[in-house]
Protein backbone atom coordinates (compact mmCIF):
# COMPACT_ATOMS: atom_id res chain seq x y z
CA UNK A 1 0.00 0.00 0.00
CA UNK A 2 1.02 3.61 -0.51
CA UNK A 3 1.53 6.36 2.06
CA UNK A 4 -0.20 9.69 1.66
CA UNK A 5 -1.07 12.82 3.59
CA UNK A 6 -2.99 16.05 3.15
CA UNK A 7 -3.31 19.39 4.92
CA UNK A 8 -5.90 22.16 4.99
CA UNK A 9 -5.56 25.34 7.05
CA UNK A 10 -3.41 28.40 7.54
CA UNK A 11 -0.48 28.89 5.14
CA UNK A 12 2.35 26.46 5.84
CA UNK A 13 5.21 24.68 4.11
CA UNK A 14 4.77 21.04 3.03
CA UNK A 15 8.40 20.42 3.98
CA UNK A 16 7.71 19.73 7.67
CA UNK A 17 5.33 16.81 7.09
CA UNK A 18 7.18 15.55 4.05
CA UNK A 19 10.81 15.76 5.19
CA UNK A 20 11.48 17.27 8.63
CA UNK A 21 9.11 15.49 11.03
CA UNK A 22 10.43 12.38 12.86
CA UNK A 23 8.14 10.09 10.87
CA UNK A 24 7.67 12.33 7.84
CA UNK A 25 6.48 11.02 4.47
CA UNK A 26 10.14 10.53 3.54
CA UNK A 27 10.61 8.10 6.44
CA UNK A 28 7.29 6.42 5.70
CA UNK A 29 8.47 5.79 2.14
CA UNK A 30 11.26 3.46 3.32
CA UNK A 31 10.21 2.54 6.89
CA UNK A 32 6.39 2.46 7.07
CA UNK A 33 4.76 1.12 10.21
CA UNK A 34 1.32 -0.01 9.02
CA UNK A 35 1.24 -1.38 5.48
CA UNK A 36 -1.49 -3.96 6.25
CA UNK A 37 0.24 -6.68 4.26
CA UNK A 38 0.64 -4.47 1.21
CA UNK A 39 4.42 -4.51 0.76
CA UNK A 40 7.33 -3.20 2.79
CA UNK A 41 8.47 0.03 1.10
CA UNK A 42 6.91 2.79 -0.98
CA UNK A 43 9.49 3.19 -3.73
CA UNK A 44 7.41 3.29 -6.93
CA UNK A 45 7.10 7.04 -7.32
CA UNK A 46 5.87 10.05 -5.36
CA UNK A 47 4.12 13.34 -5.80
CA UNK A 48 3.22 16.65 -4.21
CA UNK A 49 0.36 18.93 -5.21
CA UNK A 50 -0.17 22.36 -3.62
CA UNK A 51 -1.94 25.68 -4.16
CA UNK A 52 0.35 28.64 -4.86
CA UNK A 53 -2.36 31.01 -3.62
CA UNK A 54 -5.98 30.70 -2.45
CA UNK A 55 -8.36 30.19 -5.34
CA UNK A 56 -5.63 29.17 -7.76
CA UNK A 57 -5.34 25.82 -9.49
CA UNK A 58 -2.75 23.54 -7.90
CA UNK A 59 0.83 23.01 -8.95
CA UNK A 60 2.20 19.46 -9.01
CA UNK A 61 5.56 17.73 -8.86
CA UNK A 62 5.75 13.96 -9.55
CA UNK A 63 8.46 11.42 -10.27
CA UNK A 64 8.56 7.64 -10.73
CA UNK A 65 11.68 7.17 -8.55
CA UNK A 66 11.75 6.62 -4.77
CA UNK A 67 11.19 9.77 -2.75
CA UNK A 68 14.53 9.42 -0.98
CA UNK A 69 16.42 9.71 -4.29
CA UNK A 70 15.04 13.12 -5.25
CA UNK A 71 17.30 16.06 -4.50
CA UNK A 72 15.05 18.83 -5.83
CA UNK A 73 11.80 18.38 -3.91
CA UNK A 74 13.02 19.13 -0.34
CA UNK A 75 14.06 22.66 -1.31
CA UNK A 76 10.97 23.13 -3.47
CA UNK A 77 8.66 22.03 -0.64
CA UNK A 78 10.49 24.30 1.81
CA UNK A 79 10.04 27.30 -0.47
CA UNK A 80 6.27 26.82 -0.86
CA UNK A 81 3.65 28.36 1.42
CA UNK A 82 0.20 26.95 0.88
CA UNK A 83 -3.18 26.57 2.58
CA UNK A 84 -3.66 23.03 1.25
CA UNK A 85 -1.58 20.22 -0.20
CA UNK A 86 -1.60 16.49 -0.92
CA UNK A 87 1.55 14.34 -0.97
CA UNK A 88 2.03 10.63 -1.61
CA UNK A 89 4.68 7.92 -1.88
CA UNK A 90 3.62 4.99 -4.05
CA UNK A 91 3.85 1.25 -3.56
CA UNK A 92 2.62 -0.06 -6.90
CA UNK A 93 0.39 -3.13 -7.02
CA UNK A 94 2.02 -6.09 -8.74
CA UNK A 95 1.31 -5.98 -12.44
CA UNK A 96 0.67 -2.24 -12.59
CA UNK A 97 3.24 0.03 -14.25
CA UNK A 98 5.79 2.12 -12.38
CA UNK A 99 5.54 5.44 -14.20
CA UNK A 100 5.33 9.07 -13.20
CA UNK A 101 1.77 9.19 -14.52
CA UNK A 102 0.74 6.50 -12.03
CA UNK A 103 1.89 8.50 -9.00
CA UNK A 104 -0.52 10.54 -6.91
CA UNK A 105 -1.71 13.16 -6.57
CA UNK A 106 -3.89 13.19 -9.66
CA UNK A 107 -5.14 16.61 -10.69
CA UNK A 108 -8.01 18.17 -12.63
CA UNK A 109 -8.84 21.86 -12.42
CA UNK A 110 -8.71 22.75 -8.72
CA UNK A 111 -8.93 19.13 -7.53
CA UNK A 112 -6.14 16.98 -6.11
CA UNK A 113 -6.73 13.25 -5.45
CA UNK A 114 -4.80 10.35 -3.94
CA UNK A 115 -5.74 6.69 -3.41
CA UNK A 116 -4.03 4.46 -0.87
CA UNK A 117 -5.11 0.87 -1.40
CA UNK A 118 -6.00 -1.64 -4.08
CA UNK A 119 -9.07 -2.67 -6.07
CA UNK A 120 -9.56 -6.41 -5.76
CA UNK A 121 -10.02 -8.38 -8.96
CA UNK A 122 -8.59 -5.59 -11.11
CA UNK A 123 -9.28 -4.98 -13.93
CA UNK A 124 -12.25 -7.29 -14.48
CA UNK A 125 -14.05 -6.29 -11.31
CA UNK A 126 -14.25 -2.68 -12.52
CA UNK A 127 -15.47 -3.37 -16.04
CA UNK A 128 -19.08 -2.62 -15.17
CA UNK A 129 -18.34 0.72 -13.53
CA UNK A 130 -15.93 1.67 -16.32
CA UNK A 131 -18.68 1.34 -18.95
CA UNK A 132 -20.28 4.42 -17.43
CA UNK A 133 -17.36 6.57 -18.56
CA UNK A 134 -17.04 8.21 -21.93
CA UNK A 135 -14.86 6.12 -24.24
CA UNK A 136 -12.46 9.04 -24.68
CA UNK A 137 -12.01 9.18 -20.90
CA UNK A 138 -11.08 5.50 -20.84
CA UNK A 139 -8.67 5.82 -23.75
CA UNK A 140 -6.89 8.77 -22.17
CA UNK A 141 -6.41 7.53 -18.59
CA UNK A 142 -3.11 8.78 -17.22
CA UNK A 143 -2.05 5.21 -16.44
CA UNK A 144 -3.59 1.72 -16.69
CA UNK A 145 -4.01 1.47 -12.91
CA UNK A 146 -6.87 1.11 -10.46
CA UNK A 147 -6.13 4.52 -8.93
CA UNK A 148 -6.27 6.29 -12.30
CA UNK A 149 -9.65 4.71 -13.07
CA UNK A 150 -10.98 5.60 -9.63
CA UNK A 151 -9.92 9.18 -10.28
CA UNK A 152 -11.68 9.22 -13.65
CA UNK A 153 -14.90 7.96 -12.02
CA UNK A 154 -14.67 10.50 -9.21
CA UNK A 155 -13.67 13.35 -11.50
CA UNK A 156 -16.77 12.80 -13.62
CA UNK A 157 -18.97 13.26 -10.55
CA UNK A 158 -17.12 16.37 -9.44
CA UNK A 159 -17.30 17.97 -12.87
CA UNK A 160 -21.04 17.35 -12.82
CA UNK A 161 -21.23 19.48 -9.68
CA UNK A 162 -21.71 16.71 -7.12
CA UNK A 163 -20.80 17.51 -3.52
CA UNK A 164 -17.29 16.13 -2.85
CA UNK A 165 -18.26 14.16 0.27
CA UNK A 166 -21.27 12.64 -1.51
CA UNK A 167 -19.18 11.84 -4.59
CA UNK A 168 -16.46 10.11 -2.59
CA UNK A 169 -18.92 8.21 -0.43
CA UNK A 170 -20.91 6.94 -3.40
CA UNK A 171 -17.79 5.81 -5.21
CA UNK A 172 -16.52 3.84 -2.21
CA UNK A 173 -19.87 2.05 -2.00
CA UNK A 174 -19.98 1.21 -5.70
CA UNK A 175 -16.41 -0.07 -5.81
CA UNK A 176 -16.89 -2.19 -2.69
CA UNK A 177 -20.00 -3.72 -4.25
CA UNK A 178 -18.13 -4.48 -7.48
CA UNK A 179 -14.84 -5.51 -5.87
CA UNK A 180 -15.41 -6.68 -2.28
CA UNK A 181 -12.43 -6.46 0.02
CA UNK A 182 -10.84 -3.52 -1.76
CA UNK A 183 -8.80 -0.98 0.18
CA UNK A 184 -10.19 2.46 -0.56
CA UNK A 185 -8.50 5.21 1.41
CA UNK A 186 -8.98 8.44 -0.54
CA UNK A 187 -7.78 12.01 -0.10
CA UNK A 188 -9.50 14.73 -2.13
CA UNK A 189 -9.25 18.52 -1.94
CA UNK A 190 -10.01 21.63 -3.96
CA UNK A 191 -8.06 23.85 -1.57
CA UNK A 192 -11.17 24.77 0.43
CA UNK A 193 -12.58 21.37 1.45
CA UNK A 194 -10.61 18.22 2.24
CA UNK A 195 -12.26 14.79 2.23
CA UNK A 196 -10.59 11.58 3.37
CA UNK A 197 -11.85 8.01 3.70
CA UNK A 198 -10.87 4.91 5.61
CA UNK A 199 -11.91 1.63 4.03
CA UNK A 200 -9.90 -1.34 5.35
CA UNK A 201 -6.77 0.77 5.77
CA UNK A 202 -5.44 3.21 8.35
CA UNK A 203 -5.72 7.00 8.41
CA UNK A 204 -4.82 9.35 11.25
CA UNK A 205 -5.87 12.94 11.89
CA UNK A 206 -4.16 15.80 13.70
CA UNK A 207 -5.92 19.04 14.55
CA UNK A 208 -3.41 21.85 14.97
CA UNK A 209 -3.94 25.53 15.87
CA UNK A 210 -3.57 26.32 12.18
CA UNK A 211 -5.38 23.48 10.44
CA UNK A 212 -5.95 19.74 10.04
CA UNK A 213 -3.62 17.00 8.79
CA UNK A 214 -4.77 13.63 7.47
CA UNK A 215 -2.04 11.01 7.04
CA UNK A 216 -1.64 7.27 6.56
CA UNK A 217 0.54 7.27 9.68
CA UNK A 218 1.22 9.92 12.34
CA UNK A 219 4.20 12.02 11.29
CA UNK A 220 5.43 12.81 14.81
CA UNK A 221 4.82 11.84 18.47
CA UNK A 222 2.26 14.62 19.03
CA UNK A 223 -0.43 13.13 21.34
CA UNK A 224 -3.08 14.95 19.34
CA UNK A 225 -2.98 12.37 16.55
CA UNK A 226 -6.14 10.25 16.51
CA UNK A 227 -7.07 7.29 14.34
CA UNK A 228 -9.97 7.85 11.95
CA UNK A 229 -12.24 4.82 12.51
CA UNK A 230 -12.37 2.27 9.71
CA UNK A 231 -15.21 2.70 7.20
CA UNK A 232 -15.56 6.40 7.84
CA UNK A 233 -15.18 9.61 5.89
CA UNK A 234 -13.80 12.83 7.30
CA UNK A 235 -14.60 16.26 5.88
CA UNK A 236 -12.36 19.19 6.74
CA UNK A 237 -13.32 22.82 6.11
CA UNK A 238 -12.46 26.16 7.66
CA UNK A 239 -15.03 25.30 10.33
CA UNK A 240 -13.19 22.15 11.44
CA UNK A 241 -13.36 18.40 10.86
CA UNK A 242 -16.41 16.10 10.89
CA UNK A 243 -16.59 12.30 10.76
CA UNK A 244 -19.24 10.36 8.83
CA UNK A 245 -19.77 6.57 8.92
CA UNK A 246 -19.66 4.87 5.53
CA UNK A 247 -22.67 2.54 5.46
CA UNK A 248 -24.24 1.03 2.38
CA UNK A 249 -27.37 -1.02 1.76
CA UNK A 250 -25.96 -4.26 0.38
CA UNK A 251 -29.41 -5.40 -0.67
CA UNK A 252 -29.57 -2.63 -3.25
CA UNK A 253 -28.63 -3.91 -6.75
Amino acid sequence: MCRHLAYLGAPTSPAELMFAAPHALLVQSYAPRDMRGGGSVNADGFGLGWYPEPGAEPLRYRRQAPLWTDQALPALAASARTTAFVAAARNGTTGMPVTEAAAAPFVSGRWLFSHNGVVRGWPGSMAGLATGLDVTELLTLEAPTDSALLWALLRERLHAGQDPLAAVTALVGEVEAAAPGSRLNFLLTDGETLVGTTWTHALSMLRTPGGVVLASEPCDPDPGWTAVPDRHAVRVTADGAELFPLTFDRSTP
